[in-house]
């Protein structure tokens, strides 16, 4: 199993309809198959300035590398990701 989680500042006003739009817009991924328990977290920690989290968790590696080649993804990221996301930080897990 591989968890694949991103933290990310978005380029919208905290609050704003962009901002609920682009929440809202996310939910697409939930749609590619073989992405398993679709999460949008609100990130509340002092320690760092990122706002959000997705999170996601795919059964191996190759279901992993579809969802990344995927075009319903490829669209997200090129048409919403790149253009809103201010910064991001990506870190995918494997249990030990």
């Amino acid at each position: 199993m591989i968890r694949h989680t991103v933290v990310f500042a978005l380029k919208h006003a905290k609050d704003s309809a962009e901002e609920a739009k682009f929440l809202e817009d996310a939910k697409v991924l939930i749609e590619i198959p073989g992405v398993e328990k679709f999460e949008q977290l609100r990130q509340v920690s002092a320690k760092n300035d990122y706002d959000f989290g997705f999170s996601m968790e795919f059964a191996d590696q190759a279901t992993y590398d579809a969802y990344n080649a995927h075009p319903k993804h490829v669209a997200f990221v090129e048409g919403r990701w790149i253009p809103e996301v201010d910064r991001f930080m990506e870190i995918d897990y494997v249990a030990l």
